[in-house]
């Protein structure tokens, strides 16, 4: 890393003390990554129409990945295994197939529904979590970064 790249560390790449976070995606990638995110809103919303099935389901339903998040119940490795298991795309993709396949309309709304919750999360900057807190995702640190410590005047 030459000294260039060390003095121009994105804010969203910086944990609550201020220094550089590890893991995380920046710079082109990133916006790459976002654009994504809202491709699959889009396109999942834009399928919607397609199920038949009645517009207040989305909001309804839009929130109900969320619930793993009681995973951290159990602490944050538990939270971030639940956490990223829902808000990955290949469970949804799968639902998505099933209702395709078997020709379940409401199966398939649910599977793009969900599927518009992990779009809308990844392009608000909530990504995938690490294990050591709920606010290390592959996108960032969710938040503000806090002030580091410094001396107190006495």
């Amino acid at each position: 890393m030459n000294a260039n790249t060390a003095t121009t560390v994105q804010a969203d790449a910086l944990d609550r003390a201020g220094a550089p976070v590890s893991g995380t995606v920046k710079g082109t990638p990133r916006r790459w990554l976002r654009l994504e995110a809202a491709t699959l809103l889009a396109g999942a919303l834009l399928a919607y129409p397609a199920t038949g099935q009645p517009w207040w389901l989305v909001p309804a339903a839009i929130l109900l990945p969320d619930v793993v998040m009681a995973g951290y119940l159990g602490g944050t490795r538990l939270g971030a295994w639940c956490y990223n298991l829902a808000h990955a795309t290949p469970l949804p993709a799968l639902l998505i197939g099933l209702g395709w396949w078997q020709h379940q309309p409401l199966v398939l709304a649910l599977g793009l529904i969900w599927l518009a919750h992990v779009g809308l999360d990844r392009l608000l900057g909530y990504g995938l979590k690490y294990d050591d807190d709920f606010q290390h995702t592959h996108l960032g640190m969710i938040g503000k970064p806090h002030p580091a410590p410094g001396p107190t005047a006495s």
